[in-house]
């Protein structure tokens, strides 16, 4: 229990210190088949472009961790991508949970295709929260950045405009999950998928918000 607390408290000083002393965000490696493992240069690049405009001190390369692994509590910030299928166990569900209620945060971004598979697993999760749509004027997308119109589009799959949702504990967003606009994607080296510059740049700025609304809860 004394174990418990200590990592929790941990994840609290860090999210509040970001700017002051080197952190570090996760991938989560999740089970099922689909791939967790996609978009290598995301991450590493969206950390590089908060430590050059936010003034933030990341560790430029993120871990790569378990969700049921108790080293989740050393990250104040994980993140899913992919684009198939995602199976949380009980014990996942369960340590995924403990670590949302005691301060983690979970940013999932739907490489497209793995929409109807996080939704049925996130239900393990918190059975009893909904995912609830975030509006234009939610403070995510007022950081340094200003997106007046809400999440942007990045890359587009079936025309269906780009969605935010979050579960909220206490008025406290604790999971931000991106449908239709592939964040991710857009936050690659450019030569990956060819996107102009202009962008990527818009999914690095979305990116930044994500990053500077998570550090300042």
């Amino acid at each position: 229990m004394k174990f418990f607390f200590g990592v929790i408290f941990s994840i609290i000083l860090f999210s509040a210190t970001a700017q002051n002393q080197g952190v570090k965000i996760a991938l989560l490696k999740y089970n099922g088949g689909g791939d967790w493992y996609a978009n290598p240069t995301s991450l590493p690049n969206l950390i590089k472009y908060c430590n050059a405009n936010l003034k933030t001190n990341i560790y430029p390369e993120p871990s790569t961790i378990e969700i049921g692994t108790p080293e989740i509590f050393n990250f104040p910030f994980v993140h899913i991508t992919g684009h198939g299928n995602i199976i949380f166990s009980e014990s996942e569900a369960n340590n995924l949970r403990t670590y949302l209620e005691g301060g983690g945060f979970l940013h999932v971004d739907d490489n497209y295709g793995l929409d109807e598979y996080f939704r049925r697993e996130i239900k393990k999760v918190f059975p009893e929260r909904e995912l609830v749509e975030l509006p234009p004027s939610h403070p995510i997308f007022h950081q340094k950045y200003n997106f007046n119109e809400g999440l942007p589009k990045i890359h587009e799959h079936d025309n269906k405009p780009p969605q935010a949702f979050g579960i909220f504990i206490d008025n406290r967003m604790v999971c931000l999950y991106t449908l239709e606009t592939d964040l991710g994607d857009g936050w690659e080296d450019g030569d990956v998928h060819n996107d102009p510059a202009e962008v990527h740049e818009k999914a690095l700025k979305m990116g930044a918000n994500i990053i500077q609304y998570v550090f300042g809860q």
